[in-house]
């Protein structure tokens, strides 16, 4: 059977997805499994024994050029020619509908139209899904390409999921025991406290590594370094090399956002923390936890304006930690 997956980005949606290829290979062992990515993410799938082939496209070129595309669709058309089973769009937007329909197959499947924000997505989908919009995210991302393929996705089932995010890097001179900061998020309202931070990484007294992504939060993860001797900014690399380095970490804090969903990815504890976010985005186990502020969350409307995160207590963060470094 030859499957196609459609999930452009981001990156954190993108690792929620990953979760369902084992459920797949588990079920049919010789599906083979080809993933369409926005190209600055394929550095996620990329070392994954399940995926056989990453295909990478640009869509985002076309907001800087509006002839790229031409471009973009000759290489959609180019995947068209792999003759899949099934392409199965689990982003849910207009987008990577017309992208799901353009590469082609027998059966596309995908988000009905009261799952989804873009509900018009729906009718490029000869196979549809319902779930709850406000669902669990990785419930939801999980559903969405099993069940076109008779797989059940249960809570037992994802509780109990192996690691699925690898890596061909190695990074030297890493601490035999460290933690991990991700300073960054999308919005500004979604960043904890560079402060905070600080008293965290103080109270733990372990060595702790900042990741960063924008020039912004470089300036940030630098100046949050000069505030202790156990905080450190990490080198920027490539995904692939970040995937290590996690990998390798006692505990990961951070923001809702891709690189501390790649510490649930990794089966490495971690605690992820939320303001104007819903907590749904994640799965809480016995080593993944998280912590919310005080507000409500619209899952519909998401409030950019609320910067509740702010209102965390250090000292609770820090608890929590303790409890998963033991």
């Amino acid at each position: 059977m030859k499957i196609c997956i459609v999930k452009l980005s981001a990156m954190g949606d993108i690792i929620h997805a990953m979760v369902a290829l084992q459920f797949i290979k588990k079920e049919i062992p010789d599906a083979q499994i080809d993933w369409v990515i926005e190209s600055g993410f394929r550095g996620v799938l990329e070392n994954n024994p399940h995926i056989d082939n990453i295909l990478p496209i640009n869509l985002k070129s076309i907001k800087k050029k509006k002839s790229e595309i031409f471009n973009q669709y000759k290489i959609l058309k180019s995947y068209s020619k792999n003759n899949y089973d099934i392409v199965i769009d689990a982003q849910g937007l207009l987008k990577s509908a017309i992208v799901s329909r353009i590469i082609g197959a027998k059966t596309i499947a995908g988000f009905d139209k009261e799952s989804i924000r873009e509900g018009i997505a729906s009718l490029f989908y000869n196979k549809k899904v319902h779930i709850a919009y406000d669902a669990n995210t990785i419930e939801r991302n999980a559903t969405v390409i099993c069940e076109p393929l008779g797989i059940k996705v249960t809570s037992e089932k994802i509780l109990n999921k192996e690691k699925f995010l690898f890596s061909a890097s190695h990074v030297k001179n890493l601490p035999d025991v460290f933690n991990i900061f991700v300073i960054g998020s999308t919005w500004e309202s979604r960043n904890y406290p560079k402060e905070k931070f600080v008293e965290i990484a103080e109270a733990l007294k372990t060595e702790t590594f900042i990741v960063w992504g924008s020039e912004e939060e470089y300036l940030k993860a630098l100046w949050i370094q000069e505030q202790s001797e156990f905080l450190h900014v990490l080198p920027r690399g490539s995904l692939d090399e970040l995937k290590y380095v996690i990998s390798k970490c006692s505990l990961l804090i951070g923001n809702d956002t891709g690189p501390t969903h790649m510490a649930w990815g990794l089966n490495i504890p971690s605690i992820t923390i939320f303001g104007p976010t819903p907590t749904n985005r994640v799965y809480v186990t016995p080593i993944n936890k998280v912590i919310k502020s005080k507000s409500e969350v619209n899952h519909y409307k998401l409030n950019k304006n609320d910067f509740s995160i702010c209102e965390i207590k250090s000292e609770e963060i820090v608890k929590i930690a303790k409890k998963l470094l033991k």
